[in-house]
């Protein structure tokens, strides 16, 4: 029986295929770009989207996912696409990321079609040649093992009536927006082109919930949080990174504090979502590794915190590597506004009621911040990197987008005062370690956003990569498409040779570089600008004449691995684990620096 047969022909012409609707699907959650490498099982799916989606080309499928997690931090959803198995495997790494960082990504993968499902091993399956079953189930076991939920989709199954995978698609798309959470859908490469049922999606992203998804007892909650700041001088708004995906809430919570002058902070993770010059804020705190004025006022002076959209469940980086000197955690006074309902709904409602609540206008009065200026003379090292970008950003109303790379780059990054972008991160990095060599596949996306945003009249921008030689090289090949893209980036590359964080001793594991590599030459074959940087003036003249050029730029500088050309951070966590080590005089240190 033909559709036509069943339904009739007006129903029939009207019928979408299968790519058709994945298109309209990713366009509805504001995929206008789709990260991916080509191939054979993938070739359909491209064919069908090319024309209504941009599709990037990465360098490799682990970056291609990489700049899906990034897309996904700016935008609220990342796509990526691969082909069957060799593609999408490699992008397991990228899918821990997502998974970690609670990042909405969607990876599509192309497959075989259903015909060819049966006993007979084919190209890309995973297939050791004494087995007596073909698999081809083994990549969506993969991703499954991380936690994901994981799909194939399927074709028609009863005659004259067309497919339901255009459906599911969209279902599964919308679990991962609604969650947070990425998922791995496979198109068998038959039903690309295929009848799909067609599907009315809702009128906006905000329409995609069932029900209210608002828990009861709004107006409960914010009575009680009424009488604590009825009876409080010196509140705290204290934001963590659960609501980095839902900009009402950052514009509600951010409402709330200017009409009742209410200061905040936010956690470690959430760095970079808020403008750390603005006169509320007090940056990020986390202990005793917080390294601004707004920790003297946090752990002296306020009298009750307002604890938003953190982590339900302790982390051992957000609360100061579980060290005991995480003030807040341990805060007796504080309202716990967690969140517990899809796309943080309760939140919203909460602080809704409370924007129109009747009560005073506190009077936050914070001491200056007091800066050291770094000696123009001094060499440029990771103990002074971030005081001397704080001075170039405080001279400048251009915002710097940073995107340090894991490791020592990392931990330094954490002294940067940012301010606030028109992408709505200012800071970005995964800061639970899922993945390592994300700095340059993240900064592309950024760099196409900000070439984007600069052509429609919006003031410009800068990415600005921090980054050690070991994670340089693993993501060196990215290069090629900030020169394909015609985008700019800065990148402070920090060579010292090794593996520096984490390192425990001189075996040849930790050595990643060669003193003889010339990475002058490696910028030059992009079309880029490059200088090695000794001094903090020097450094500071390089930085903001690359600042106008276009492409890439780089400049070097020659860190040395000692202790103290670290940063405040990360000498302080190395201390900390030798004092948990036993050893006797940093045991001693530890305790005179925390009492």
């Amino acid at each position: 029986m033909s559709y036509e047969m069943n339904f009739g022909k007006e129903y029939n012409d009207q019928l979408p295929s299968l790519g058709d609707t994945i298109a309209k699907v990713i366009s509805f959650f504001g995929g206008s770009h789709i990260y991916g490498v080509g191939g054979d099982f993938a070739a359909n799916i491209i064919a069908a989207l090319e024309d209504k989606i941009n599709i990037c080309p990465s360098s490799n499928e682990m970056h291609a996912g990489f700049s899906a997690c990034a897309q996904a931090e700016i935008d609220g959803m990342g796509f990526c696409l691969t082909t069957y198995m060799v593609g999408s495997l490699p992008c397991t790494s990228a899918a821990a990321l997502a998974v970690t960082e609670s990042l909405p990504v969607v990876f599509i993968s192309g497959a075989p079609a259903e015909s060819e499902v049966n006993q007979l091993a084919i190209h890309h399956t995973i297939h050791p040649n004494a087995s007596w079953k073909a698999e081809y189930d083994n990549a969506l076991e993969a991703f499954s093992a991380l936690g994901m939920r994981v799909e194939r989709l399927q074709g028609q199954r009863l005659a004259g009536h067309p497919n339901l995978a255009g459906q599911r698609f969209y279902q599964i798309v919308a679990e991962a927006y609604k969650h947070k959470q990425p998922v791995f859908i496979e198109v068998p490469r038959d039903q690309v082109f295929a009848k799909t049922q067609p599907i009315k999606l809702p009128n906006t992203v905000a329409n995609i919930c069932c029900g209210g998804n608002v828990l009861a007892g709004s107006e409960l909650v914010v009575a009680n949080i009424v009488d604590k700041l009825t009876k409080a001088k010196k509140p705290l708004l204290y934001i963590g990174d659960r609501l980095k995906h839902n900009e009402k809430l950052k514009q509600l919570i951010m409402a709330f504090a200017n009409k009742f002058t209410i200061p905040y902070a936010t956690t470690w993770f959430a760095k970079g979502l808020f403008d750390e010059y603005a006169p509320l804020s007090l940056g990020a705190y986390n202990g005793v590794f917080t390294q601004t004025a707004g920790r003297q006022y946090i752990e002296k002076e306020v009298d009750y915190v307002i604890d938003i959209a953190t982590s339900i469940y302790a982390q051992d980086s957000n609360i100061a590597f579980a060290t005991g000197t995480h003030k807040i955690e341990s805060f007796e006074n504080k309202t716990l506004l967690k969140g517990g309902a899809l796309l943080e709904k309760d939140l919203i409602e909460v602080f809704e009621l409370l924007l129109n609540t009747d009560i005073k206008k506190f009077d936050f009065q914070c001491s200056n911040e007091q800066i050291t200026p770094v000696s123009a003379q001094d060499s440029i090292d990771f103990n002074n990197l971030a005081a001397t970008l704080n001075e170039i950003q405080a001279a400048q109303t251009m915002p710097l987008v940073y995107l340090p790379e894991v490791g020592n780059s990392y931990f330094a990054s954490y002294s940067l005062k940012v301010r606030s972008s028109v992408l709505g991160r200012s800071w970005l990095t995964n800061p639970w370690y899922g993945a390592m060599g994300t700095a340059l596949p993240y900064a592309r996306v950024i760099s196409q956003r900000m070439k984007a945003l600069v052509s429609d009249g919006t003031q410009q921008e800068r990415a600005v990569v921090i980054v050690g030689d070991g994670g340089f090289h693993f993501q060196l090949n990215e290069l090629i498409h900030f020169l394909k893209d015609r985008t700019d980036v800065t990148i402070i590359y920090m060579r010292n040779n090794i593996f520096h964080l984490g390192k425990s001793g001189d075996g040849d594991i930790y050595h990643c570089n060669d003193e003889r590599f010339d990475v002058h030459h490696i910028i030059a074959a992009y079309q880029g600008q490059s200088k090695t940087c000794a001094t903090v003036a020097d450094f500071k003249q390089s930085f903001l004449a690359f600042q106008q050029c276009s492409g890439v730029s780089l400049i070097e500088v020659l860190a040395d691995p000692i202790e103290s050309k670290q940063s405040n951070e990360l000498r302080l966590l190395n201390l900390y684990i030798k004092a948990k080590n036993g050893q006797v005089e940093a045991m001693a240190k530890w305790q005179a620096l925390t009492e």
